[in-house]
């Protein structure tokens, strides 16, 4: 659970706030809607990048045998299920015991081994642990200081390694789309997901990462085409955005 004093980065209402809906997470019609909505994507990329880094054929499965991958802010499994089908040796952590509960409910059902754990990320790295890849996906959004979260998460990333980030430009067309119409007008996500002063640009998180012993290698827009209501990648950044960090 949230620790009751405050923290640079760990806020407590947010991790309150995702706790109270974890009875929703595999509800494709539910509150996460749009993680469902989005996770074909994210997991091509997260499959794309982590075969490119590692020397393996995303068309050849399980692609990702034998790496081990940590979901930092796994909520439910959306992303960390699938992961575990390709092969990869998958740790999930979330702050929310509640969370935590639900995803190991729904990757027993589903014959899955996953190691879940109500923890942070700093507990985890607190003992020594680090991973071929760490994922922060739709996580820094919600961080208080993100610069200092990516400085006691990064040696979770082993030498040669990658860290993968999904997040919010800071712009005005983020705030018109993520904001005014995904909470305000059309009710994709519930009003307050969301505090646009907490979105991070690209050249704020290559810094970051870089002051964290990262090295951005690359970003990739993600975008929404109301036409044929589907999500794809695009080079545009301007709302979400991929972010993949290598460690040398």
């Amino acid at each position: 659970m949230a620790p009751a004093s405050p923290s640079p980065t760990l806020d407590a209402a947010e991790v309150a706030r995702f706790a109270k809906l974890a009875g929703e997470w595999w509800d494709a019609k539910g509150a996460f809607a749009p993680l469902h909505q989005i996770n074909p994507v994210r997991l091509t990329y997260i499959r794309d990048q982590l075969c490119k880094r590692f020397g393996r054929d995303p068309k050849s499965p399980p692609s990702l045998t034998g790496l081990s991958v940590l979901d930092i802010g796994c909520g439910g499994g959306l992303v960390a299920e699938p992961l575990a089908r390709l092969g990869a040796g998958v740790t999930g952590i979330d702050p929310a015991r509640e969370t935590i509960e639900a995803a190991k409910t729904h990757a027993r059902g589903a014959r899955l081994d996953i190691d879940y754990r109500t923890a942070t990320a700093e507990q985890v790295a607190s003992g020594g642990e680090s991973f071929d890849a760490v994922l922060l996906l739709e996580v820094i959004e919600h961080v208080p200081d993100v610069p200092a979260f990516l400085t006691r998460v990064a040696p979770l990333v082993k030498p040669g390694g990658v860290m993968i980030l999904s997040t919010l430009n800071r712009t005005l067309k983020a705030y018109a789309l993520a904001i005014v119409g995904a909470e305000l007008i059309l009710r994709w996500l519930p009003v307050g997901t969301h505090q646009w002063e907490r979105f991070v640009r690209p050249e704020e998180l290559k810094s970051a990462l870089g002051a964290a012993g990262l090295t951005l290698a690359g970003t990739m827009g993600m975008v929404y085409s109301p036409l044929a209501d589907e999500w794809h990648l695009s080079d545009d950044t301007d709302v979400n955005y991929f972010a993949t960090a290598t460690r040398g």
